[in-house]
Formats: structure tokens, C-alpha cells, sequence
């Protein structure tokens, strides 16, 4: 069933007038999408989240605009700088437009029908993603600035792109606050699922859980790597850590891998992994897969197989976050340490580790130099054969845009210690 948006809110009659620092205003004319509150030097008056505030230069001339957002520090998100426009139905048809045009390439890929459409910031939307599985589109807004602008925003998604559905999915911090009779999960155009929806992504079949998994119903932006653990799983034995619903074992198993052991806390995650390849037994190299799955703390399912000795020649570390804010940053660092010395411990000599990082506060050289000090400090002689980063749905549209990337090592030995003491 349909849930109603009637009950939306509407932006203010009056737009904020909004002074800000000169450091400020030189970030705003550079491209930054955030205006956080400490900023501010003066306000017209009081406004509710989703109001439109303009920002006046110190000639008192339109320099931005964008979504007010009292319940946050970041207390505007910038839409539009430069020349003064109207924030409505055609200003998000025009954004939505030129987003769906960066993706142009996948939009008429007939093989992958899963991508992000509106990556955040980077996409001129700050704290809204929109992602898309074949015919159901998956919107998730991560401040309640955008529940005044949000009927505006579907009213072109269906324009565009005329979609079975469209499913609304809610922050933490949103769903806890006022969301005007809308729950996260609620399906606001279309019939609601009947239950995990199916797409394709390089013509593997897969199902993601758009109401109650995680994010979206699944993590789109490591499609680029997990084609390149398909084209080199030939033969092997895989071990995907933070495996989530199986997205690289699935690659892996088609890729030709003699067997796969998924490691995760989430029960039902594992489920759905499952079933993502099982949809795929058409595959020979698929049903001849080995497949074992574990349900616990990775870190610790890691010192087990390590004590017992079991060895691997692809391991896969995919973590969430470790950093929520820049004081997480050393003890991510840290966390991000042990995990390489654990997943080191279960590589065979010649075969390959596959690290990522999803934190944005880490940058990519704290992240590999990271790694590679774990490794060196663990006896470990390796090699890095490639680095990667955002795929095109995931553009990176500013300074602080940037938050995937992984470093693929080539293990060439393992020092004895590292084998008898993985948890060190």
C-alpha cells in the first residue's frame, strides 16, 4: 500500500537572509556544500528545517542558496551557488537531469540495472540519495530539510524515470524525529513490495531487501571491484569478511572460485547472500561452488581460522565505517591495522588481499600507508597491484566528497610468527 505525503510540510513563505564568515564564504565560492552553524555571524530570523536561506556576500549580493536545517551543526546544505534561481519542481528535474546524465553509461547498460542515481552532495542534493534496482527506486534523506521539498523531488523521479515504485527510507536521526506519518520503509508512489526486489548487476541476478536492509537493500558502489574479483577467482578459494548480502562471493563463484566462505554478524544478511546465489545456479561455475557461511564478529571468526590454520587465496575485508567523526580517525586507523594482520594470517603465499575503507574522515594514503605498516610490522612481504576508488555513480563532486577505497596486495610470504599468533 501506498503511504500518503500529504502531510508534508512546505518550505517557508520568507527565505533566511544569512552572513557568514569570510573563510566561510571563500568555501562556499570554492564548491563546499556545507555551512556549518559555528560560521554564521548573523540570521533574518528563525526558520524550520527545509527553508530556503540565502546567503549575501559582504556587498550584500547573492552568493548561495540552500536547505536551512536547524537540527543539525551543518545548518545549511548548499544547493545552488553563483547567480539567483528558483528552488522548485524544475530546479530538481534540471539536477535530477544532469545527475542521470553522468550515468549515462549505465542507464543503457541492459546488464546492471542497479546504480545510484543521486550520490548526495556530490550530485547537488546534500543528505539525499536516490538508488535505483530495475523498476523500484529507493530514496534516502539523511536530514529532515528535504520532507518540505520531497513531493517535488518524486513528482520528477517519475517524470523521468517512471518507476514501478518508489521506496522512502529514513536516517537514524530522521526516522526519530518528526516525519509527518511517513516511517522508514514506507512506500510513498506504486505498490509496495511484496518482498526483496530483484535486479541484475553484470547480468548476475540479485535481490536486495529495499525496506529493511541495510542503506538501500544493498551497497552499490563496490560493483567496480567485485568485477575484478570475478576476473581473477578462477580456481580459487575466496574468504569475503563483512560479507553483507554476498556481493563479492556471488562475483567470485561466477568468476570460476572453487569455493566461497562468507563472514558476517547479520544472520539474515547471510540469508539473502544465499539466495543472491542460488538465483544464479543457471551458472555451472555458480552450482560448483563450495559455499559456507559464518554468522559472527569477523575480527574474532579471523583469529579462529587463523589458530586453526586455514589459508585462503583471495581474502576480502570489506568493513563499514570506523570513523563517525574525525576523533574516530586513530582508533579506526588502528582497527583498520589489526584487520590487515588478521586477514594476512589466513593468505596463502601468492595469493591476494583485498582491503577497503568506507570512512571519508580516513583519506586513501592514511588507508594504504596504514596497511602496508600492518603489514611490514607483521613480517608480511608484499606487493600492492592496484588501487581503486569510486565508480561513476558515485562521483565525487567536492573537497571532502571522496570516502571508498581499497588496496589489492599480492601476498609473496608470510612470516611463521604472523601464523602462530594471528591476533597480535
Amino acid at each position: 500500500m501506498t503511504t500518503s505525503i500529504e502531510h508534508l510540510p512546505t518550505p517557508g513563505a520568507r527565505r533566511l537572509a544569512v552572513r557568514v564568515t569570510p573563510d566561510a564564504m571563500r568555501q562556499i565560492r570554492g564548491g563546499s556544500p556545507w555551512l556549518y552553524d559555528g560560521s554564521i555571524t548573523s540570521v533574518s530570523h528563525s526558520g524550520a528545517p527545509g527553508d530556503l536561506a540565502v546567503v549575501f556576500d559582504e556587498d550584500r549580493n547573492f552568493a548561495a542558496i540552500g536547505l536551512w536545517d536547524p537540527t543539525s551543526p551543518i545548518r545549511l546544505k548548499v544547493l545552488h551557488r553563483g547567480a539567483p534561481t528558483q528552488i522548485d519542481g524544475g530546479f530538481w528535474r534540471t539536477v535530477l537531469s544532469t545527475a542521470l546524465d553522468r550515468r549515462a553509461g549505465l542507464v543503457a547498460d541492459d546488464e546492471t540495472t542497479a546504480y545510484r542515481i543521486v550520490h548526495g552532495e556530490n550530485d547537488g542534493m546534500p543528505g539525499l540519495v536516490v538508488d535505483r534496482y530495475d523498476q523500484t527506486l529507493v530514496v534516502k534523506i539523511y536530514t529532515p530539510a528535504w520532507f518540505p521539498h520531497l513531493g517535488q523531488v518524486l513528482d520528477a523521479l517519475v517524470d523521468l524515470l517512471l518507476p514501478v515504485r518508489i521506496v522512502l527510507r529514513l536516517s537514524r536521526g530522521v526516522a526519530n524525529g518528526e516525519s509527518f506519518g511517513l516511517s522508514d520503509g514506507d512506500t510513498v508512489f506504486g505498490p509496495a513490495p511484496e518482498g526483496p526486489v530483484p535486479f541484475r548487476e553484470r547480468d548476475l541476478t540479485m535481490e536486495a531487501d529495499v525496506v529493511r536492509g541495510q542503506k538501500t537493500g544493498h551497497f552499490l558502489d563496490q560493483r567496480d571491484n567485485r568485477a575484478l574479483v570475478r576476473s581473477m577467482a578462477e580456481g580459487a578459494s575466496v574468504l569475503d569478511v563483512f560479507s553483507s548480502t554476498g556481493g563479492f562471493s556471488l562475483a567470485a563463484a561466477a568468476g570460476g572460485a572453487k569455493s566461497v566462505h562468507l563472514i558476517d554478524q547479520s544472520a539474515p544478511a547471510l540469508e539473502t547472500a544465499k539466495q543472491n546465489l542460488a538465483h544464479n545456479h543457471r551458472l555451472g561455475e555458480v552450482r560448483r561452488c563450495l559455499v559456507h557461511a559464518t554468522v559472527g564478529d569477523a575480527f574474532q571468526v579471523l583469529i579462529e581460522l587463523g589458530k586453526r590454520g586455514e589459508q585462503f587465496d583471495i581474502v576480502i575485508l570489506d568493513p563499514p565505517s570506523f570513523a563517525s567523526n574525525q576523533a574516530a580517525v586513530p582508533r579506526a586507523l588502528a582497527a583498520y591495522a589489526r584487520l590487515t594482520r588478521l586477514g594476512l594470517a589466513v593468505v596463502k603465499p601468492g595469493g591476494t588481499l583485498i582491503q577497503a575503507s568506507c570512512s571519508s574522515r580516513v583519506t586513501n594514503d592514511e588507508f594504504v600507508s596504514t596497511v602496508l605498516n600492518a603489514a611490514a610490522s607483521a613480517g608480511v612481504d608484499v606487493h600492492v597491484t592496484r588501487r581503486t576508488g569510486h565508480a561513476v555513480d558515485h562521483p565525487i563532486g567536492f573537497e571532502f566528497g571522496s570516502y571508498l577505497k581499497a588496496v589489492y596486495l599480492s601476498v609473496r610470504s608470510v612470516s611463521g610468527a604472523l601464523r602462530t599468533n594471528p591476533a597480535r
